[in-house]
């Protein structure tokens, strides 16, 4: 059962980027009422899009994780540590090069990173 859900939420991560790209943010997008942030509308149009796909992201985390408790190794708590750190280091990234880093959730993002990645090294 949880193989269906991890493929589910593959599944659903892609059609979430692929369709919110072709049928909603280039959409909005186009519109001329978007609010100008750090005095234009780019830094607006870039936190929506890298937002919209850090969900995907998250959704995929999720997904490894539900594979990861549907056939468990020697070690699930580093396991699932490990994929943590990965989707903060992934969302971190996106965050960083979507913003240029002006949209500070990059440093959270890898701090939170870092911290579940020592969790798999230096704690019990």
């Amino acid at each position: 059962m949880l193989l269906i859900g991890t493929i589910l939420l593959v599944i659903i991560g892609i059609i979430h980027s692929y369709i919110g790209e072709k049928y909603l943010l280039i959409r909005l997008f186009r519109r001329e009422n978007l609010p100008k942030l750090l005095g234009s509308d780019w830094f607006t149009k870039r936190v929506i899009r890298f937002a919209w796909h850090l969900t995907t992201i998250a959704w995929w985390g999720f997904a490894a994780i539900l594979f990861v408790l549907s056939n468990p190794g020697v070690n699930v708590k580093n396991e699932t540590l490990i994929i943590i750190a990965v989707v903060f280091l992934l969302s971190g990234i996106v965050s960083l090069l979507f913003t240029r880093g002006k949209h500070l959730s990059w440093v959270f993002f890898f701090t939170i990173s870092t911290i579940s990645y020592y969790g798999t090294t230096y704690t019990n």
